[in-house]
Order: C-alpha cells, then sequence, then structure tokens
C-alpha cells in the first residue's frame, strides 16, 4: 500500500500493530481505490480484512466533515457508502450516557449506606473520577457532561439540598485552606487535556504517531510564502492556523 500509485495518503511515522489498521486517505485519495488495494493484498496473503468492522472517521475543516457524512462519500467521484458503513459523527454526549447512568446506580447504592462528608468526599473520587477518567483522556469530555457530573457530585454530597450550607468550591480547596479536597471534575479534565499537550510537544523519536498527523493538518493551513523549519513542528513557527475564511474551509 505504501508503493500505491493510487492511494497518496499522509507520510508519518508509525508502529505496525496487528489487530487493528489506521488508514489516512488525503483529500486526493478514493476510497474504492483504497478497498481494491485491500482485496488484492488479502487474495495474495491470504488474510482477511474485516471491511465491514471499517469505520470513518472524518478529518479536517468542520464543512468537510459534515460534508462527508451527509453525502456519504469521500471523493466527489465516489458512490455512497451503503449502510453498513460507519461513519463517526459527533457523538461524545451519546457515548458518555452509559457511564453517566452507572454513575448514578453506584451513588445510589452508596447512598444507602449513609457515608459521611469525609466518607462522601472518598467516593466521589472513586466513582466520579475513576469512571470518566479512561474517556475523557481517550475522547474529551463534553461541557455539558462536566455540568452534569458536576451536578451529581452537589447533589451527592449535600443529599438534594436546594441551599447547601457550604459551596462546591469551598469544599473543592485543599484540606491546609479549609476544604475537603473534593474532586473538581473541571480542572482534572484540564489536567488530562495537557497531557496531550505534552505528547504533542514531545520532539523526540517516541513522539505518537498523532503527533505527526496534527502537523500535517496544521501545516496544510500555513501561508504560502512560510519556509524553514515550519513542516517540522507548529510550535517552531510565528504564524497561526486561519479560524474563519476560504484557508481554514
Amino acid at each position: 500500500m505504501a508503493n500505491s500509485q493510487k492511494i497518496q495518503g499522509f507520510s508519518i511515522p508509525v508502529n505496525m500493530y496487528a489487530d487493528n489498521t489506521t488508514i489516512y486517505l488525503s483529500k486526493k485519495d478514493r476510497y474504492l481505490d483504497l478497498e481494491d488495494i485491500l482485496k488484492d493484498w488479502c487474495l495474495a496473503s491470504g488474510a482477511k480484512f474485516n471491511l465491514e468492522k471499517t469505520e470513518i472517521l472524518p478529518i479536517g475543516s468542520k464543512t468537510h466533515q459534515e460534508q462527508v457524512v451527509q453525502q456519504r462519500k469521500l471523493h466527489p467521484q465516489d458512490e455512497a457508502w451503503n449502510d453498513l458503513v460507519h461513519i463517526a459523527k459527533d457523538e461524545h454526549a451519546t457515548s458518555w450516557e452509559p457511564i453517566l447512568e452507572k454513575i448514578e446506580s453506584n451513588l445510589k447504592r452508596w447512598n444507602m449506606c449513609h457515608p459521611s462528608l469525609d466518607g462522601k468526599h472518598l467516593i466521589t473520587q472513586m466513582i466520579m473520577g475513576g469512571m470518566t477518567q479512561f474517556m475523557t483522556k481517550a475522547q474529551g469530555m463534553p461541557k455539558s457532561i462536566e455540568a452534569a457530573i458536576t451536578k451529581k457530585i452537589r447533589t451527592f454530597i449535600w443529599n438534594n439540598r436546594k441551599s447547601p450550607p457550604i459551596s462546591l468550591a469551598s469544599l473543592e480547596r485543599p484540606v491546609s485552606e479549609g476544604g475537603l479536597g473534593l474532586l473538581n471534575i473541571c480542572a482534572r479534565n484540564e489536567a488530562i487535556d495537557i497531557t496531550w499537550v505534552q505528547a504533542f510537544m514531545n520532539l523526540s523519536e517516541s513522539r505518537p504517531s498523532w503527533a505527526f498527523v496534527t502537523d500535517i493538518l496544521i501545516n496544510s493551513l500555513k501561508p504560502c510564502n512560510t519556509k524553514g523549519h515550519s513542516n517540522f513542528n507548529t510550535l517552531l513557527t510565528s504564524w497561526e492556523p486561519p479560524t474563519r475564511g476560504p484557508r481554514a474551509n
């Protein structure tokens, strides 16, 4: 596939895995060409590529992503994908619903024990913090979910009181400052976001593959007269990606 003249894709340093494969197509590539290459590879190797489980992840501008979802095709000359091809949409809030339900059921069970305020602090850290950390790291937490979990924390701590005697902001302060050290879900999420920035700024050989993809996407928006090391890492440049206008679309 790397030597194919039909697929342009992106040049990205990657580590190869046996179970799952991610293929990046440029705007000049056609999905049908990719299918033909994969079918030839399966025929020659005797392996089986599960095209039925293929998931399309639109990247690029918001306009392009919406166009791919609506038209169900990547290239204007391609035929629309059938209903068996899954196209990932903005389903962040929907994917959080099972976790919110699990949190709610666990809190009801713990409430039957009538825990103290210190006990509720530990339960909040274990339930709200522990059950949301992985998905927040993997795909981020929408603001609506952030607000919902914060409300659940307030309700759990004060047993549905309409006027809590102490604000969450006071309880979230360290014990040395008179607080309880209660979980601040917004601050926790910001800390997780910083770990992504830290990984993106890693310029060593251990830099993750997704960071190179991010460089390519950002560099595709650079001004035409930009030279030097701008293609190496966007942090070494003085220009900023456009947020509006023709280049942003």
